[in-house]
């Protein structure tokens, strides 16, 4: 198939021959549901934890003898049932992260990227780049494509564009590489460079 490379505000006559395999892939809403819960998952820390009378510090020797002190026998300082003592069931950091394999990974960023291009919310150009690092300067180049809101993915995206973009709330600049299912659902629109999606449809293939 072949996606259209607009430049400015009007659409040009040049296009980019793509794969279909890739950019025209089936939707599979379920395995798309799947590694998108899977990879919001594996971003939770986990950090909740607690001290079991192993972890806490001190009471390695016996508090005091075994007869004699009139008192139950006590061979740790760290007893649960002591102040400052460990934790009878501590809570342990947990791993939320979900196995997907690669080829369900990547079958999921073909469907999305293939139902994204039949609703028209990838808009391929030439390239993407800001003289200066001014938010204005990016504003008005997306004004040209009619965008507001967008992922911009770039081969190699320069400084200039990284820190223009950096305070806009709706705006998100990131490597080809780093494109995830959570980044592509979660935009209205996806501004792409040329060199970008042959990247994609390489490493999709």
């Amino acid at each position: 198939m072949d996606l259209t490379i607009q430049a400015g505000s009007a659409a040009g006559s040049e296009t980019l021959q793509v794969a279909d395999s890739v950019f025209a892939a089936k939707m599979n809403d379920a395995l798309v549901h799947q590694v998108v819960t899977a990879y919001m998952a594996s971003a939770r820390s986990g950090t909740k934890a607690q001290k079991n009378r192993s972890a806490v510090s001190g009471g390695g020797s016996k508090p005091f003898r075994q007869k004699g002190m009139g008192r139950a026998r006590a061979g740790t300082s760290r007893s649960p049932i002591w102040r400052s003592g460990g934790v009878t069931f501590a809570a342990s950091p947990s791993n939320h992260a979900q196995k997907v394999n690669r080829k369900m990974y990547r079958g999921a960023l073909r469907s999305i990227l293939s139902e994204l291009v039949r609703q028209e919310r990838i808009i391929v150009v030439p390239d993407i780049s800001v003289g200066t690092p001014k938010t204005k300067a990016l504003t008005s180049k997306l004004k040209e494509l009619g965008l507001t809101e967008a992922l911009i993915v770039c081969d190699q995206p320069d400084e200039n564009l990284l820190l223009s973009a950096r305070n806009l709330k709706d705006i998100f600049v990131c490597d080809v590489l780093e494109v995830n299912p959570v980044s592509l659902v979660g935009f209205e629109n996806v501004l792409i460079t040329a060199a970008a999606v042959k990247k994609l449809e390489e490493r999709l293939s």
